[in-house]
């Protein structure tokens, strides 16, 4: 067995796979021999067991190394199918890197320290209203609990989202609305439906990395807008649609994942103004609305579902777990989804959704807003400041919402200093995964719901070079 160095300036991860490889190879290891467990390993070796999980789940992506459940981990057997092991970088296709690195956030979700998480912790859910409703359902003696459900989703759900959208000046009947396993189904649907094969689309730079691989898989050639604090940066926007003549933006226009920016309403009216101009259709997902305590407009409002197509889910609001999201657009572009979706997986969950609306219903689902809202807001102002004082710069400092971007001055690839961070169990969020361009970016994502800890700031102060 080989032994990995701590020292050195090559990561643990790639240590323990690049080991695991080398035996392999020149036949050390053989087929079906079963390999230490990832505590024998992580003790061993004295690190971390977070640090063998990872390199572990790379292996067995690789095809190098078979799970069995309650048995271990195994060398795959000769015969079964195994992709080659190919160069740092070079294993999987374009797009299945960041889609493995955001498995690899739930495999390594159980960090001591999680200021790279993309969601909120489950205690600032209201685990008890979830119940109560959950309870309400089953109790329901007119409630379908067993069928497949209307392929566009529940009705009472579409029309208690279509007077939430009235709210929000968007005027859309319960039949422009098509329910979705969660805002990630609704964009890939979205995806099939609107792009073929080489077609250009823009989105965010940095933006949705989970986005980009899936645009990417789909065949898209895409291409990164600049963000700034205020949005897009409207003269790249300009000068980028009339070079590539893009078939659709996907734009985050408010609290932006990773950037936490909201778009001002000069830039929106900017961005519907050019895609007029140069003929693209704008996604809008707008999946952190409800977290937003100042109301912003958005451009669906402002469009009336013209040239945008809006997207959202209550996995921030709800519960994560409950995979419900909707799209809502025009009338024709809803009847050509539902036959997607249909064709993808017949219908979404029914059980789900109904359990969503009677959420909905419930009276305390408003005051939980508010509380989110106000510890959100909360978050980001004590965050924005602890980074500052730890000698970070921030990208933008956000009013409300998840996100903040920071930096270490000077510091051009913060990928080593996370990869540290990973060691000392502090889960940490680099930009690069968020970015189309190959160079990476110097930021760094901070979830502000998980900033509360001593430890992490500690660790940060010790690092910055002032």
């Amino acid at each position: 067995m080989f032994v990995v160095d701590p020292k050195a300036p090559k990561p643990l991860v790639i240590q323990i796979v690049e080991g695991y490889r080398a035996l392999i190879e020149a036949g050390k290891l053989r087929s079906g021999m079963k390999i230490p467990s990832i505590r024998q390993f992580a003790e061993t070796n004295r690190v971390s067991m977070s640090t063998v999980v990872e390199a572990y789940d790379r292996l067995v992506a690789e095809g190098c190394l078979v799970a069995r459940q309650n048995m271990g981990f195994f060398i795959r057997e000769v015969g079964s199918e195994r992709p080659s092991a190919k160069g740092e970088g070079e294993r999987l296709p374009l797009g299945m890197e960041t889609l493995w690195s955001v498995h690899k956030g739930w495999v390594t979700g159980n960090a001591a320290i999680n200021p790279g998480s993309g969601w909120l912790p489950e205690d600032w859910f209201d685990d008890e209203a979830l119940k109560k409703s959950l309870r309400a359902v089953a109790a329901r003696p007119s409630a379908q609990l067993v069928g497949y459900g209307h392929p566009k989703g529940f009705p009472g759900l579409r029309w208690k989202i279509a007077d939430w959208l009235r709210e929000k000046e968007i005027y859309a009947n319960p039949e422009q609305i098509l329910m979705t396993s969660g805002a990630m189904h609704a964009l890939s649907l979205l995806a099939k439906y609107l792009i073929g094969d080489g077609q250009t689309v823009f989105v965010e730079e940095p933006g949705f990395g989970t986005l980009n691989a899936t645009l990417r898989l789909q065949g898209a050639k895409v291409v990164g807008v600049p963000m700034g604090p205020h949005g897009p940066d409207l003269e790249s926007l300009e000068a980028l649609a009339a070079e590539h003549k893009p078939r659709v933006f996907f734009i985050n226009p408010r609290m932006q994942n990773p950037t936490g920016v909201s778009y001002d309403m000069p830039t929106s009216h900017r961005v519907l103004q050019l895609a007029e101009r140069y003929d693209f259709l704008i996604v809008e997902d707008d999946i952190y609305a409800e977290l937003d305590p100042f109301s912003s407009r958005c451009l669906a409002g402002m469009d009336q579902l013209n040239r945008v197509i809006y997207v959202n889910s209550f996995s921030k609001t709800i519960a994560p777990s409950l995979r419900v999201g909707y799209i809502a657009a025009h009338p024709d572009v809803i009847e050509d989804l539902t036959l997607h979706k249909i064709a993808a997986g017949l219908t979404s969950s029914e059980l789900s959704e109904r359990l969503a609306h009677e959420v909905l219903l419930d009276g305390r689902y408003r005051k939980h807003l508010r509380v989110l809202r106000e510890r959100l807001a909360d978050a980001q102002a004590q965050t924005c400041e602890r980074l500052e004082a730890a000698g970070l710069e921030l990208f933008h400092r956000p009013r409300a919402g998840m996100f903040v971007l920071a930096r270490f001055p000077g510091l051009d690839d913060p990928g080593p200093l996370c990869n540290e961070a990973n060691q000392r169990g502090i889960l940490m969020a680099p930009v690069a995964a968020f970015c189309t361009a190959p160079d990476g970016s110097p930021w760094v994502r901070f979830n502000v719901a998980y900033c509360d800890s001593e430890r992490l700031f500690e660790y940060l102060s010790m690092m910055s070079p002032q």
